[in-house]
């Protein structure tokens, strides 16, 4: 028999960070999105939550035993306080759960560690490129070996608080396979330019970071001599996507409900209208049947079971539902959804974005 009740830890972090998302991030998120700037107390409470240390073993200075299905819970209701907000909350996650899953002893001994500060750690990674049909499995990003370095070519695109980092995990092409390596973002050769300017999630800065002949120890390719398992780890990023992805729906969902229960047309609720009822219904059975895919992912994942086939169709599945939410979400709304003053067209623009989204979240 299936069981879908939270245990007591998860149920205790999930309502914190409800508190925090409602409390918090829904007070700045719109003036984050005019402003391009997120209010730098709001991000010091979400990482204060301690999501990610809580996660992290206790042999690194972390608090407990990882789960990704308390990472995917912890994902849906950041998401649905913000996503900006929430993928600058989670952006050390991007560096520690790839070296806390592939890192050798010595890298996980020398970095996670500093993910259980105060301070949230100036880390990120680099994933996606500005290329047609991006492939993570096929970079443009190359990684050579030369004696006992590493030299690496090429650009990303969109690396999420590129410009305050100390550290960018790289993820480049050597040899035909997706390998990842530690590079300190004062080494010789990497570039980070101006901010780029994307449709929706406007308060998150990224960046475009340029890698020209940028050299570094080979001692920095994470896993060491054998690497990573790539796959491992884009699966972890694509439940995180798709659980955030979920909570952007959820968002549409309920603004759409409370406000055709309180808007009236013609002497009732426009609640009451048959289309838009049936409209509100598969709205929230496509939000269900979304969430339950990523849990199944993520349960899977915990059990040690190889989901990439099933992370990748979660994903597009996912993907197509939190697009159609919000548009509905949209159109219930009718003109004041295309006005700037209601979230709904913020939520719609950040939908769209999950489809190209690879590598900004991870858990």
């Amino acid at each position: 028999m299936l069981d879908f009740r939270l245990d007591e830890e998860q149920q205790m972090l999930t309502e914190a960070i409800a508190r925090y998302a409602s409390e918090r991030m829904r007070k700045v998120f719109r003036d984050a999105e005019e402003d391009g700037r997120i209010p730098p107390e709001v991000v010091q409470a979400g990482w204060e939550l301690g999501i990610l240390p809580t996660g992290l073993p206790e042999a690194y200075g972390g608090f407990g035993e990882y789960t990704a299905l308390t990472g995917v819970l912890a994902s849906e209701e950041l998401a649905w306080g913000d996503l900006a907000i929430a993928l600058n909350v989670m952006v050390p996650n991007l560096v520690a759960i790839p070296v806390m899953l592939t890192g050798t002893e010595a890298q996980k001994e020398a970095y996670l560690p500093q993910f259980c500060d105060e301070a949230m750690p100036a880390m990120t990674a680099a994933l996606t490129e500005p290329v047609v049909k991006f492939d993570p499995y096929k970079l443009m990003t190359t990684a050579v070996r030369d004696g006992d370095d590493y030299v690496l070519n090429g650009t990303k695109t969109a690396v999420p608080l590129a410009e305050t980092a100390e550290l960018i995990l790289v993820y480049a092409n050597e040899d035909g396979q997706t390998q990842a390596f530690l590079v300190p973002t004062d080494a010789p050769g990497l570039t980070i330019d101006k901010k780029a300017k994307l449709m929706g999630i406007k308060g998150l800065p990224t960046s475009l970071v340029t890698l020209a002949d940028c050299r570094i120890p080979a001692a920095n390719k994470l896993g060491g001599e054998d690497g990573i398992n790539f796959g491992l780890i884009l699966n972890h990023s694509r439940v995180a996507l798709g659980a955030a992805a979920v909570g952007v729906a959820r968002a549409g969902y309920e603004y759409a409900l409370d406000y055709a229960k309180q808007r009236v047309q013609f002497g009732e609720p426009i609640a009451h209208k048959q289309s838009i009822a049936f409209m509100l219904a598969d709205m929230a059975t496509d939000i269900d049947e979304a969430r339950l895919l990523v849990w199944e992912t993520a349960w899977q994942m915990d059990r040690g079971e190889d989901v990439t086939r099933d992370a990748a169709l979660m994903k597009q599945r996912v993907d197509d539902v939190v697009v159609q939410v919000a548009d509905r979400a949209l159109q219930i709304l009718g003109g004041y959804g295309y006005i700037r003053e209601y979230p709904v067209e913020l939520w719609l623009r950040n939908a769209r974005g999950f489809v190209s989204f690879d590598g900004l979240a991870i858990v």
